[in-house]
């Protein structure tokens, strides 16, 4: 029988041409819920855009399914846990918008740089008024990028020909890869002194939602125009309207908004602010390019051959089924791991100990090393992008198997040098089988733990002493925070110590930093892994 693929939402006809000749294409309006549960029932694979919702419903509607494609960047409208629970590979197309994504941030910047927009909209409405329209040019002033991930270093690239100075935050690339691309590595602060322009390339997360606040804008440069073509929500929306009307920030040009979709917004009585519906991704080559990657993809999956662009378990082909239950408990422990370092380590060791290293184990370096960056580049990263992403941020990732192993069955451990020197790890193993199985973290930083690898976790570095564990409940208590787990681990009695809990809800920057000053913490680290859960 021809495999069944069913387009549900408008595709290119290159990409329909990619599949056309060795598949059953078949159409049907995604939106349409009725109608997309009736076809999914005889579907091979499905290939949506944003409007097509495919849930846990769907994905039992569809007996035969092996793939769902997403032909776009994001998967908020694809519940991956439910495909994957299922056996159905979900796959998207990671890199088919970033060039159109760092124009748009550069086509912001000039419209505000030249007041195009209001402008535009006084001519045609007969006005003709070339003063009050008078710009500042690009050349010669210092641009700072906040983040240099691959929209920040496309977008970094493009303003180095205008003959700007580029600067940037973001601590999780190295300075000698930041050097390459001509930029110079600040923190934040200074960052946001100096520019003239600041433009934002980060992923949303509990750490970056916010990150430019009121005190932020309070020290920024005079003047400074800020660009957001990213995330909504990593500008605090009303201190820059504040911001805004105080003079402080000469102009904005915005993409996107905390709240999608939105038409009315304090911002948008500013003249200096040109605002977009979240077109980053909107141009022609953008949507072809991610119609022939998933088109690609899916002709690649029905065909048994291994799929490049996969975001679940199944991307890298065959895993052995006594490795399988390892894959997540790898990429959680990346995760803990840069939350701990709080940036990305020049070199990285992914250590695999006990009778488990008598299969081939080599996935699991590919899941701790998609785990060190899933929360610090915006865009997916996958089994098979993330070694490209350490590689584009100079991370050498280097896997070590040992049969021996004290006191675990198995066990996993991230450990890497920072570019300070100091020594960051983490260790993990599963235990329990099918529906009782689980993973936990057994060690951070040499300190010994055993704590569920999963929820909302919170690590905080002390000196041991009395009243720290009620200080922190008191804290997240009252900010109506739960605890759900507490493990305390010491080098000894009054000395350096270790707490890492287990939280039932988010718990932002702000909050975090409340609670480490309190306890005389220099820092909190916090990493959320309720999606893997």
């Amino acid at each position: 029988m021809t495999p069944v693929v069913l387009i549900a939402e408008e595709l290119a006809p290159a990409a329909i041409d990619v599949l056309a000749y060795d598949f059953d294409v078949r159409h049907v309006d995604g939106t349409d819920r009725p109608a997309l549960l009736t076809a999914l029932a005889d579907a091979d694979a499905v290939i949506v855009r944003s409007a097509t919702r495919v849930d846990a419903e769907a994905v039992a509607a569809a007996p035969r399914l092996k793939v769902v494609a997403r032909a776009g960047v994001g998967l908020d409208n694809v519940d991956v846990n439910a495909a994957t629970a299922r056996g159905v590979m979900v796959v998207n197309a990671p890199t088919s918008n970033i060039v159109s994504a760092a124009e748009q941030a550069i086509a912001l910047l000039l419209a505000v740089a030249r007041h195009t927009a209001d402008a535009s909209a006084a001519l045609k409405r007969g006005e003709w008024k070339r003063a009050r329209y008078t710009g500042v040019e690009v050349q010669g002033k210092t641009v700072g990028v906040v983040g240099l991930g691959r929209i920040g270093v496309l977008f970094a690239q493009r303003m180095a020909a205008f003959g700007t100075r580029l600067i940037a935050y973001d601590p999780y690339i190295q300075p000698a890869r930041a050097a390459q691309l001509g930029v110079r590595l600040v923190g934040l602060d200074e960052l946001l002194r100096e520019s003239d322009f600041i433009s934002i390339h980060l992923p949303r997360t509990p750490e970056t939602l916010g990150l430019i606040g009121e005190k932020e804008l309070a020290t920024v440069k005079p003047g400074v125009r800020i660009i957001n073509a990213a995330r909504g929500g990593l500008v605090d929306e009303r201190a820059l309207a504040e911001a805004l009307a105080e003079g402080r920030v000469a102009g904005a040009g915005l993409d996107v908004f905390v709240t999608e979709p939105t038409t009315e917004s304090p911002l948008f009585a500013f003249d200096t602010v040109v605002a977009t519906p979240h077109l980053g991704a909107s141009t022609v080559e953008a949507q072809d390019k991610a119609g022939l990657s998933v088109a690609r993809s899916v002709k690649l999956a029905l065909q048994g051959e291994f799929v490049p662009d996969a975001v679940n378990v199944q991307a890298g082909g065959v895993v052995d089924e006594d490795v399988r239950p390892l894959l997540g408990l790898a990429e959680r422990l990346g995760k803990v791991f840069t939350a701990v370092a709080g940036g990305i380590a020049a070199s990285v060791t992914v250590e695999v100990r006990g009778e488990i290293v008598s299969h081939d184990v080599a996935v699991l370096k590919l899941a701790a090393t998609k785990g060190l960056f899933a929360s610090v580049v915006e865009e997916q990263v996958t089994y098979v992008n993330a070694p490209q992403l350490a590689a584009d941020r100079g991370v050498e990732v280097e896997l070590v198997v040992d049969r021996e192993v004290s006191d675990h069955h198995n066990l996993v451990t991230v450990r890497g040098a920072l570019p300070d020197g100091r020594l960051v790890s983490v260790a993990g193993t599963v235990t329990g089988t099918g529906s009782r199985e689980a993973c936990k973290l057994t060690q951070v930083d040499e300190f010994d733990l055993e704590l569920g690898a999963g929820g909302v976790l919170l690590f905080f570095r002390y000196c041991d002493r009395p009243g720290v564990v009620g200080a922190i409940g008191t804290i997240l208590g009252e900010s109506g925070v739960n605890i759900a787990a507490m493990q305390v681990a010491r080098r000894e009695a009054g000395g350096e110590a270790l707490m890492a809990l287990t939280v039932d809800s988010s718990v932002d920057a702000e909050l975090l930093s409340a609670v480490a000053a309190a306890i005389g913490s220099a820092k909190g680290s916090i990493v959320d892994l309720r999606e893997e859960d």
